[in-house]
């Protein structure tokens, strides 16, 4: 081992420590919700008031202690969305202190930090492996790899004839709501998009097959005209980006600074500029410290109002389940959401639609204890990979779950995909000599 890498290994082994893993957390903790005072600022349906600012901080510092749980818990996949969860969680509380809106906003506050406590403790502490009934040989998997490339190359040429438009991303909403895809086409697009690709991609990564992946990079950049979605724009940044930070940090720190970096950077470039939102530095935070994270939060807060004067769903929602039961919504809640409130497509995540949607907030923690251990068999099918694959791999999907319900990403974007070629992957493969550290 060179001098330069056993002072990096030890560099990595202190910022991974308890001590410096809980001030982290702690510290990004307290930037989420300075971020949210500021995104009150130009949001107008997330308020902040200084009459009740005592109250959020004492709510904040309060449940802060539960974050402590990922300085304890050891990486895994329920690590990392559960961390995204938290941060989610976090902000729905600061916003409930203020919300204008009318409902039982303490059950709903100690719902969701019930929800959010009972989740996690599936995520981030079941970790028993699989028994592997049925495992790729090296060549088969490196075979499979090569497969994927084909169905990606062509779903993205099947897809193009639907629609292929190079536009700006300030113009995406005025094509956007004419996109239709074909089921099996749109499904695919979810497949190969946010599983399929980033999962490729990792693989190559830790392969030392560097031109494979940039290629993987390239077909990720073509779902943008495809879809017309930030999603789809920015992935092959977040992919480089984790891959980035997960080469110099260990893996907890690389989840916890994957959030707790841009957003600090975002709120200070946007109170050290006072740059108006359509100004470069203003696009950033909105981007990140708005749309990426606080609009998950705000979205739990209009779930609650909007089911503390409807009907529950019962899980009519799922559209497996709506011809078979019946249900007082015909619209996707996303779409009941706009109509009602006219702030675009709302969707959200399995706290509100498989919690406060579905069963409402006295049963929703019992949801989650459900969504923990189905997330839980990721933790279990990745057991024994190496920690960077299980990062990148799986990089897309914290930001999907925090904005669709788990039934969506677990079959619309891949979700379960995922845990099954992470069960089938060949350990081996990356025991090889010659592979990059």
């Amino acid at each position: 081992m060179s001098a330069p890498s056993g002072i990096m290994q030890h560099l990595q082994s202190r910022l991974d420590s308890k001590p410096a893993l809980t001030i982290l957390l702690l510290l990004h903790s307290a930037v989420t919700c300075l971020s949210l005072i500021k995104v009150a600022t130009f949001q107008s349906y997330i308020h902040f008031s200084g009459e009740r600012v005592w109250i959020a901080v004492a709510v904040a510092v309060a449940f802060s202690v539960v974050s402590l749980l990922f300085a304890a818990a050891r990486f895994s996949f329920g690590y990392f969305a559960g961390f995204y969860f938290y941060t989610m969680i976090l902000g729905f509380l600061w916003i409930d202190v203020f919300s204008d809106y009318s409902y039982d906003r303490l059950l709903a506050g100690l719902s969701a930090a019930a929800s959010l406590v009972l989740l996690l403790l599936p995520v981030l502490f079941v970790r028993a492996p699989f028994r592997q009934l049925v495992v790729l040989s090296n060549a088969g998997f490196e075979h499979l790899l090569t497969a994927i490339l084909v169905i990606s190359v062509g779903t993205i040429a099947v897809a193009s004839t639907y629609n292929f438009r190079l536009v700006a991303i300030a113009n995406i909403y005025d094509y956007r709501d004419a996109l239709a895809f074909p089921g099996a086409v749109r499904y695919l697009i979810g497949w190969v998009s946010s599983t399929l690709l980033p999962f490729t991609f990792a693989c190559y990564s830790l392969l030392g097959h560097r031109w494979r992946a940039g290629l993987v990079l390239i077909l990720l950049l073509f779902f943008y005209p495809i879809t017309l979605t930030k999603f789809a724009f920015f992935t092959p940044a977040w992919l480089i980006t984790l891959a980035v930070l997960s080469r110099f940090l260990e893996a907890r720190t690389s989840v916890i600074t994957s959030i707790f970096v841009p957003m600090l950077l975002g709120l200070v470039v946007i109170a050290v500029t006072g740059a108006a939102i359509n100004s470069l530095p203003g696009k950033y935070f909105d981007l990140v410290n708005i749309r990426m994270m606080a609009t998950p939060s705000s979205a739990l807060d209009i779930y609650n109002h909007f089911f503390a004067n409807h009907p529950l769903t019962w899980f009519c929602q799922i559209s497996m389940l709506k011809p078979v039961m019946p249900c007082a919504y015909q619209d996707q809640l996303s779409v009941v959401m706009e109509n009602t409130y006219g702030f675009g497509m709302i969707n959200a995540s399995l706290f509100a639609t498989e919690g406060v949607a579905s069963v409402g907030p006295y049963l929703a923690p019992l949801t989650a204890l459900v969504a923990g251990f189905i997330l839980a068999l990721g933790n279990r099918a990745s057991a024994g990979l190496p920690q960077r694959l299980v990062l990148i791999s799986s990089g897309t999907l914290p930001h999907v779950l925090l904005n669709t319900p788990l039934t969506v990403a677990m079959v619309t974007h891949g979700t379960a995909l995922l845990f099954l070629l992470w069960y089938v992957m060949p350990r081996s493969i990356f025991q090889r000599p010659g592979l990059p550290d």
